[in-house]
């Protein structure tokens, strides 16, 4: 069985405090597809290209044996484009640029050879083509993680709350977790978009950390301090990643067991914010994932009596 990973292969050129790109690859299904690609095999890619995309970077992909088929090359269109530059506190961006280009008119065609999908990614994507990639599926997967954001929220709300609907668990930030639920506290507003379908929510603070909720149980995990952030972008893809590779991996989708997985993306979101783009998460050791796990279980375990 596999996991198939829906999202943006795209151009971004990024701006921080510490440096600029020109354009460099990125994209949702990008960073989460090599994120998972540590913890689990057979990964499956679905997005659109265009005739711009360099024949190196679709050579990545199979370079961690990531399948291909379903990555869609329009030779008469150009790949989805973004330009950022993120503020001091790196928690802030203001967007300089947004190309829609081969994403304004994508139509998800799922090849045969991806049918036998077990775990499903949807990344960052309109609220329809989502849905449209579960609909095509001729199974329902035994787990569907969604990502989405605040821009559906504005202009698409009907279409998202259906597609949230039909998920396991949806990973959204705190900012869109109020807006979404209409609620301030966390707690209150993960409640609400419970109510709306998934089984679990993750809710990600930035550089503090992640919750996990589902009706009845919490679980936090922080973020791993770090002496330089370089570059956010990504980071929350890596994440999601890393978390469904793990769990394609262990096939378990307990609480518990998802409680591991956030873990694991935490540890590869924090290599993916050291560098620009997805330098940072290529190329890395096994050895150097096990350490980076190793430095979030020290910052949270201890011993405490109560007597």
């Amino acid at each position: 069985m596999s996991l198939l990973v829906v999202g943006t292969v795209a151009f971004d050129a990024i701006e921080t405090p510490f440096g600029k790109t020109d354009k460099i690859i990125g994209g949702a299904a990008t960073y989460a597809t090599l994120a998972a690609s540590y913890f689990t095999d057979k990964i499956n890619l679905l997005s659109v290209i265009g005739n711009d995309f360099p024949e190196s970077a679709i050579q990545q992909f199979a370079d961690y044996e990531i399948s291909t088929e379903g990555l869609q090359i329009k030779s008469d269109a150009k790949t989805f484009f973004w330009s950022g530059k993120y503020h001091n506190d790196m928690n802030t961006r203001d967007t300089l640029a947004t190309e829609l280009n081969v994403l304004a008119d994508f139509d998800p065609l799922v090849p045969d050879s991806y049918q036998d999908c077990e775990f499903l990614m949807l990344g960052n994507l309109m609220p329809s083509v989502q849905r449209k990639v579960i609909e095509r599926l001729w199974i329902r997967p035994k787990f569907i993680v969604m990502d989405t954001m605040n821009f559906w929220m504005d202009i698409a709300m009907e279409e998202l709350v259906q597609t949230i609907a039909l998920v396991d668990i949806l990973v959204i930030n705190d900012a869109e977790a109020r807006q979404l639920s209409g609620e301030y506290s966390l707690v209150r507003a993960a409640q609400k978009i419970l109510n709306l379908g998934p089984k679990y929510l993750i809710i990600k603070k930035g550089e503090h950390g992640a919750l996990l909720f589902n009706k009845q149980q919490v679980f936090f995990a922080p973020a791993l301090p770090l002496e330089d952030v370089f570059d956010p972008t990504g980071a929350g893809d890596t994440f999601a990643g890393a978390f469904i590779g793990h769990l394609a991996a262990t096939r378990d989708v307990s609480f518990e067991n998802l409680k591991r997985a956030i873990i694991f993306g935490s540890a590869m979101a924090s290599f993916c914010v050291e560098k620009f783009g997805t330098e940072r998460i290529v190329g890395l050791t096994e050895e150097e994932v096990q350490e980076r796990v190793q430095a979030f279980i020290d910052l949270v375990q201890f011993d405490i009596s109560l007597v």
